[in-house]
């Protein structure tokens, strides 16, 4: 009933923003909205305070974007965050990307940038959302290192690390991606349930319409849920409320389940 991490300030939304929030606001009880980029701030900001108490915010630098990123605007990020931080809920979405950024001295400068924002987030006793995409054994390095402790890894997918994954303590979310993966099926049979949040990652993730991708919205957490149930062999309300409480559990977030 929550969707953990999606980006509501994406263009895709531009023209409907408020009408897809509303409509997620007859079924979800809140969503946490992702601010990857410097740029999007100021619009998530404006998003969390139209919809308070359903929209949430989490804020960081995503680590595609470490070639663009120049040093003032990454400081002026940090101040904003600080400036805000009884509005925002987690730092993130942060980590390692090596399937975008190839090259060995960029990769090297986003481990840099990812322990720095691991550690503002324990300046600002804030928990981390973490985006690893072909680094998984450097983003677990690094965190095991920085000493991370609230983590979630967003649409985790490296069944391998699973037991350390568990072993540290951290969260993982699983998105629609499930419905086509058997890994994914795997780690939701084998991860506990009370480690699990829901999350759709929209705009993306959508469905397809005569071979034509269409945008994914919060709605969608529906999926991973039912095939979570599945895969668990339990109730999907069993799974939904979980999931909810672990996401109100890990955010802080000021709501009920």
């Amino acid at each position: 009933m929550i969707d953990s991490h999606c980006h509501l300030e994406q263009k895709d939304y531009g023209k409907d923003r408020d009408e897809v929030i509303e409509e997620c606001k007859k079924e979800l009880k809140a969503v946490v909205t992702s601010c990857a980029h410097p740029k999007d701030f100021d619009l998530t900001m404006q998003i969390a305070e139209k919809h308070r108490n359903f929209v949430f915010a989490s804020a960081g630098l995503h680590p595609e974007y470490i070639k663009e990123l120049r040093e003032n605007e990454k400081d002026g990020l940090l101040e904003k965050i600080k400036q805000n931080r009884k509005n925002i809920f987690a730092i993130g979405e942060i980590g390692l990307d090596y399937f975008w950024i190839k090259e060995k001295s960029w990769q090297e400068k986003q481990k840099e940038l990812f322990a720095e924002m691991i550690n503002f987030a324990k300046e600002l006793k804030k928990p981390i959302v973490v985006h690893s995409r072909d680094a998984m054994e450097d983003t677990i390095k690094i965190l095991e290192q920085e000493d991370a402790n609230q983590v979630m890894l967003h649409l985790f997918g490296a069944r391998q690390q699973m037991e350390r994954v568990i072993g540290n303590g951290w969260l993982i979310s699983i998105g629609p991606i499930i419905a086509r993966s058997k890994n994914h099926k795997k780690i939701a049979r084998d991860f506990p349930l009370e480690k699990i949040l829901l999350e759709t990652d929209s705009p993306w993730f959508g469905s397809m319409e005569k071979g034509k991708p269409l945008r994914g919205t919060p709605l969608n957490i529906k999926i991973p849920a039912e095939k979570i149930a599945e895969e668990k062999k339990m109730p999907f309300e069993q799974v939904w409320k979980q999931c909810g409480k672990n996401a109100v559990k890990f955010f802080g977030l000021p709501i009920n389940i």
